[in-house]
């Protein structure tokens, strides 16, 4: 039997946006850039992967462990990111968020000894989940319109990788410059200029950003007046919270498949370093591509249409990915990558997107994606500890391959669930649909 929720509180499909559309997509802007620009940081090993371990002098079992202490704190901290995000500026959280992760990379950039490793990565945990997660979604939910809610999240997510891929490119490009150096000398200036453009994009959102604390609250509510309690209780009792949550845990394990593409076109296809990360980059290159296109599809045909489609041709395309011979041409390779690149992140961006199907009160927006996200995103956790436990038992490229089938069935199985979604929320009536 499907829950909803039948008080007069404004919903999410129903939460109005303020003011002008110039002044809300040079918002948007802002947050784009700041969500471009605090991961790349915290995932160095999407491009760098073997280079960062000779240049800290660890294994990969080591990384391994860095990544689900990274992946423990988000989980954590998501729902208390969503209660803080309700009741704290997202402008302020954005901004410590930036910072935090700019100065903790100037300590990185010193390589120092695994031990202290495991505080900086605890501390971009707390960074990137607990004060900024929620906050960043919850306040592009806000800005878009019901009927923008498709295009305003793929182009979060497809200007976050359009950021993401020109400081990659310029993170190639310094690194082409110095790699015939030792690994320590030509990676510590990609670090630092992560994270100098941290803190520079920290500065940014604190002059740009709007003060939108208790913006969804109705007229004499207190901010924080509600039980925080009766609250969570009333969402986990929405049924389609948690089926959304179960689409983003198996849509998001395509996005760390992702993470992986560096070291296998280097020992699959025994490609260079440089050119690895030459073809990863080809990779970000899509992600504005995939997310901008599928968040317009989504608003023109239906988020949820295109978010299932995107979802199962994906898992195709993974599943076939496994499939390519060692001694593919460089550009056919190249053509793979871009093809997976665009089914990974056109899904990326719309999941979130769905979320206003559910009637969820638009004053616990953040509350609700803190929930959704301790589910959804608790790959951060478990896939590095699958991921080590596929190549312990099947080394080489072998258990790479092994790992990316398991990513493309998860996607499959995703988008049965989305076809589940679908036919529950279907008559409900949704502005502008």
């Amino acid at each position: 039997m499907t829950v909803t929720i039948e008080s007069p509180e404004q919903t999410l499909a129903q939460s109005p946006a303020t003011g002008s559309p110039l002044v809300r997509y040079f918002q948007l802007a802002v947050l784009t850039l700041a969500a471009g620009a605090l991961y790349p940081l915290l995932y160095l090993r999407q491009n760098f992967e073997n280079t960062l371990l000779q240049a800290f002098h660890i294994n990969s079992d080591q990384l391994g462990e860095l990544y689900s202490i990274l992946g423990i704190v988000y989980v954590v901290t998501y729902i208390p990111s969503g209660w803080l995000a309700d009741r704290v500026s997202s402008r302020w959280l954005v901004v410590f968020s930036l910072g935090v992760v700019g100065l903790l990379g100037l300590w990185f950039a010193t390589y120092p000894e695994p031990s202290m490793l495991r505080w900086i990565f605890l501390g971009w945990g707390i960074a990137g989940g607990l004060t900024f997660w929620s906050a960043i979604l919850r306040a592009v939910k806000l800005l878009g319109t019901a009927q923008e809610q498709g295009r305003f999240f793929g182009i979060l997510d497809g200007g976050r990788g359009l950021t993401e891929a020109v400081l990659a490119s310029i993170a190639v490009a310094i690194f082409a410059h110095y790699a015939s150096l030792a690994p320590q000398l030509s990676l510590r200036p990609v670090i630092h200029m992560y994270a100098y453009t941290c803190l520079g994009i920290g500065v940014l959102a604190g002059l740009i950003l709007p003060n939108d604390r208790n913006r969804t609250l109705e007229p004499g509510d207190a901010a924080g007046g509600a039980s925080a309690l009766g609250d969570f209780v009333t969402l986990i009792r929405i049924p389609e919270i948690w089926l959304i949550s179960l689409i983003v845990l198996a849509g998001y394990q395509l996005l760390w498949a992702t993470f992986s593409f560096s070291s296998y076109i280097q020992e699959h296809f025994s490609a260079s370093a440089v050119l690895a990360g030459e073809l990863t980059v080809i990779k970000l290159w899509m992600r504005p591509i995939g997310a901008i296109g599928g968040g317009f599809l989504g608003d023109r045909f239906s988020n949820v249409n295109v978010l299932g489609g995107g979802m199962l041709a994906a898992a195709i395309a993974w599943l076939l990915f496994v499939l390519v011979p060692a001694t593919v041409p460089m550009w056919l390779l190249a053509c793979c990558i871009v093809v997976l690149g665009l089914m990974t992140y056109s899904v990326h961006g719309l999941y979130w997107a769905i979320i206003d199907r559910c009637h969820v009160p638009a004053r616990v927006t953040g509350l609700a994606i803190g929930i959704i996200s301790m589910i959804g995103l608790s790959p951060d956790v478990f896939l590095p500890m699958i991921s080590s436990a596929i190549s312990h038992r099947f080394p080489g490229v072998l258990g790479t391959q092994l790992y990316f089938a398991y990513i493309g069935a998860c996607c499959l199985l995703g988008s049965g669930l989305v076809y589940i979604f679908k036919k529950r929320t279907e008559h409900y009536r949704f502005p502008g649909r």
